[in-house]
């Protein structure tokens, strides 16, 4: 699997890998009707650094990376990653989130934060924590998940 800068090239392959994401509702705080537009736009908004990781050409997930705050924050890191349903349970993720930390501490980040895990998304969560990031914090039922109403979120971090 490579990682690499995406290129505006990517954008029907990241499309493919977000729309799914947003449509489920399951996972991120993101209207569930928002356009192809809206959706390239949020991700490659200015200050994202997006990267996609790819076999055999095939982009099986994507990520961004931002400072988490602007002025007295931007030295902790935030990201999101989604990868493509196909290729869940591939180490997809575990390899983006190793990357991502490995941009952010070349890029003098001093930590990484996740500002809003939803709880019940329990593979995340392990895999994060795996990953050496903390619940540092918990939002009391702060996301309307689709089928389970209203969840708990963490905020987790983890210092470089």
């Amino acid at each position: 699997m490579t990682i690499r800068g995406a290129q505006a090239g990517d954008h029907a392959a990241i499309w493919a890998i977000l729309e799914p994401t947003i449509r489920a509702g399951e996972t991120y705080a993101l209207p569930h009707e928002m356009s192809r537009d809206e959706a390239l736009q949020y991700w490659f908004t200015a200050g994202n650094q997006v990267f996609v990781a790819e076999e055999a050409g095939q982009v099986l997930g994507t990520y961004m990376l931002r400072p988490n705050q602007q002025g007295g924050g931007a030295h902790v890191a935030n990201c999101g990653y989604m990868t493509a349903p196909e290729a869940y349970g591939r180490g997809v993720a575990r390899a983006m989130c190793a990357h991502s930390l490995e941009q952010a501490k070349a890029q003098g980040f001093r930590a990484m934060q996740f500002n809003f895990v939803v709880s019940v998304n329990e593979r995340a969560v392990r895999l994060w924590q795996h990953l050496g990031f903390e619940i540092v914090g918990m939002l009391p039922e702060a996301f309307h998940h689709p089928l389970l109403g209203y969840v708990d979120a963490y905020v987790m971090h983890r210092a470089l």
